[in-house]
């Protein structure tokens, strides 16, 4: 079905953690935002740390992809 995500990189700074796509800053979570991140992404060897980025930056495929890509601006784009 769709991509998987890709690109994402974290730090943890003291009490919050930095999230960054492509080197960008994506996001930054503070205090319990930032425990659950870290516990989610340190928690379960089946859930991609990459795909809790994504839902957590709210970058995540939003199921109009398919729409997207047969818009005119879009033809021809890989």
């Amino acid at each position: 079905m769709g991509g998987q995500a890709e690109g994402f990189e974290y730090e943890a700074q003291g009490d919050e953690v930095v999230i960054t796509h492509f080197g960008r800053l994506a996001t930054r979570l503070r205090g319990a935002a930032a425990q659950r991140f870290l516990a989610d992404v340190d928690d379960g060897p089946d859930d991609d740390p990459q795909g809790v980025m994504a839902r957590v930056t709210g970058n995540y495929k939003r199921g109009n992809e398919r729409q997207a890509k047969q818009h005119p601006r879009n033809r021809g784009r890989q």
